[in-house]
């Protein structure tokens, strides 16, 4: 049976946090949803499935919180629940930046609709900087994007740090254009841009996905496909699932190359975590995948691995 996907995100100052999730939870625990809720003092963020019934309602009470009316969901159908429970969490960010006082609710970015984007990336004035992991910018970008090779969200401020030196070293104030997979870190990064002092700050309304929905392919700055956080692993420009798997034991996306290559290992292994990976672990990983294995072949749902939670919804 399908069921409905959806991933949303909101910041909006949420200084009762703490005390929403109990009748949050209880709510979507009843309507069926399984997934993950992110709750902080600046927001809210997940990614849940379930019915179409069942999605409505655990949207209902979300856009229920204070502030929260306007909150805005991504799609996706999958052809069995990819969640294996449900789980709303409480936490210091809903996206992990890692810098305190960086906050979009009082300081962010001018936000630019995609059909203004084009326009704005193609002004000579502009840098353009690719706010994701390296291994999402690695499978498609934009035309021109700077590529900051981070690994995780937190190593960011550091870099652009760095990139601002060297832009001061050189006399440039450049418009500063940021952009992700669904709008959450541009925003967060823009708020962070602004605070070290850079005036002319954009971010991507919506992200990459509401580009693509949005902007004609013949008319698209898009080169590649887009990393996404669920079954898909990828998608082209018309949002139908991509060429890419996923190496279940460090959730890259994975080529028709990288499959053909001896070090993949379905479940245990990939060229890009082979050597990362130490003995026990990829132990643990090869007696996970058998039992994986076992489970379908019985048209049971292991507990693992779990569809995968980032930093973007």
């Amino acid at each position: 049976m399908t069921c409905t996907v959806a991933a949303f995100y909101k910041f909006v100052a949420l200084p009762d946090f703490e005390s929403r999730q109990p009748a949050l939870a209880e709510t979507l625990n009843a309507a069926g949803v399984k997934g993950t809720v992110l709750l902080a003092s600046e927001g809210v963020n997940g990614t849940i499935a379930g019915t179409e019934g069942a999605i409505d309602t655990a949207l209902a009470a979300l856009r229920a919180l204070p502030g929260c009316e306007t909150l805005e969901a991504k799609f996706a159908e999958a052809d069995e629940m990819p969640f294996l429970r449900l789980k709303v969490r409480l936490k210091r960010e809903i996206v992990s930046m890692g810098v305190p006082g960086t906050d979009p609710n009082a300081l962010v970015g001018t936000y630019v609709a995609p059909e203004a984007w084009n326009a704005l990336i193609s002004d000579p004035d502009t840098v353009l900087i690719d706010t994701r992991n390296d291994y999402e910018v690695a499978i498609g970008t934009f035309e021109g994007a700077i590529d900051p090779n981070t690994k995780t969200f937190r190593e960011f401020p550091d870099w652009f740090r760095d990139f601002r030196a060297k832009l001061e070293a050189e006399g440039r104030k450049p418009k500063v254009a940021m952009f992700c997979t669904g709008g959450i870190r541009c925003e967060k990064a823009t708020s962070f841009v602004k605070s070290e002092g850079i005036e002319d700050v954009f971010h991507l309304q919506g992200g990459i996905l509401k580009y693509l929905e949005t902007v004609p392919e013949s008319d698209t700055k898009w080169q590649g496909e887009c990393f996404v956080f669920d079954e898909r692993v990828s998608v082209r420009h018309d949002l139908t699932p991509g060429s890419y798997d996923m190496c279940h034991a460090c959730k890259r996306p994975l080529s028709e190359a990288d499959m053909q290559h001896a070090a993949y290992e379905p479940g245990v292994a990939c060229p890009h975590c082979i050597t990362e990976m130490s003995d026990d672990q990829r132990a643990r990983f090869a007696e996970r995948q058998k039992q994986i294995d076992l489970a379908r072949a019985r048209g049971q749902q292991h507990m693992g691995p779990e569809a995968r939670r980032s930093e973007e919804a």
